[in-house]
């Protein structure tokens, strides 16, 4: 077995986390001997910039925040976007995002999304705490379900299921937003999961700032199902890697908390952002009808 310490940082795209420093990542993951082969055969980033392009991977979409930067998110029911938890805070501040100031962007590409949506409210795994470095139990917990204040109801728009099987050396996908492709998202269809210990994922998936929250697909039978949700980048001697959430319960665990109202966070609604709620899903429906082919 091969073990590395690996440094890690958080992949939310704001203006501040361009500067910040690696972070120490204080576990060792095992990885077994060919994993480097394995990445080798990865397939490169695909920019998905056509109608065509994008057909399937409609329901993944742009989280922006409070305009200040973005994540991305994917629908897992009409009305729940999965994504990483750590996306919901401010950096500079620690403060966490006013939730009525988050947008979820549904197939956003070159400009225009096939559906625009409010988030409602707002609810992390039990065990996340934003401060401090990134660790293996961070990234573990590193997950938040969206409730959206109006459901995406759009045949084009299909929420993908999630799944809690992956196993070292099986081969996956990543659909992400970054830095350098804001306007499209790429997709990435064979990548290969490294590792995994401790409830983490270690990918060779191709990553980058604003890929946080990215879904992680199976692609086992030509259906495409999440299982993992990227946190992180880090180096393993000298490569590149993406860390990433295991389901297992905890997505199961994030929808009772929602249903029961336990943990939720709610915007503070004023007259102004009912309005502009109000404004913002009849924009999407309009969308949704132009791009509904």
């Amino acid at each position: 077995m091969l073990r590395f310490l690996a440094s890690a940082i958080e992949l939310a795209l704001t203006p501040l986390v361009k500067k910040a420093p690696l972070l120490v990542f204080g576990v060792m993951l095992a990885v077994p001997m060919g994993a480097g082969q394995l990445a080798a055969q990865d397939s490169r980033l695909r920019r998905l910039d056509t109608g065509e392009d994008s057909k399937g991977w409609e329901a993944v979409g742009r989280l922006d925040l409070a305009g200040r930067g973005f994540c991305t998110g994917a629908l897992i029911a009409p009305d729940l976007v999965l994504t990483a938890a750590h996306c919901l805070f401010d950096r500079q501040s620690g403060a966490q995002i006013d939730t009525s100031k988050i947008e979820f962007q549904a197939g956003m590409r070159n400009g225009r999304a096939e559906a625009y949506r409010q988030v409602r409210r707002v609810v992390m795994h039990p065990s996340y705490r934003f401060e401090g470095p990134v660790t293996a139990e961070r990234v573990r917990a590193d997950l938040a379900l969206l409730e959206l204040a109006h459901p995406i109801r759009n045949g084009a728009i299909e929420p993908f299921q999630v799944m809690r099987d992956a196993g070292t050396g099986d081969r996956v996908g990543v659909v992400s937003y970054a830095h350098d492709r804001a306007e499209a998202p790429s997709v990435q269809e064979i990548c290969s999961v490294m590792g995994q210990q401790q409830g983490v994922f270690v990918l060779s998936c191709d990553v980058d700032f604003g890929s946080s929250g990215a879904p992680v697909f199976s692609m086992s039978g030509g259906i495409p199902r999440i299982v993992s949700v990227i946190s992180a980048k880090a180096e393993a001697e000298g490569e590149k890697v993406a860390l990433g959430s295991q389901l297992d319960a905890s997505v199961d665990l994030l929808r009772t908390q929602l249903k029961s109202g336990v943990g939720v966070t709610r915007p503070t609604v004023t007259r102004g952002n009912a309005a502009t709620e109000k404004n913002r899903a009849n924009i999407g429906a309009k969308f949704v009808s132009v791009g509904g082919g």
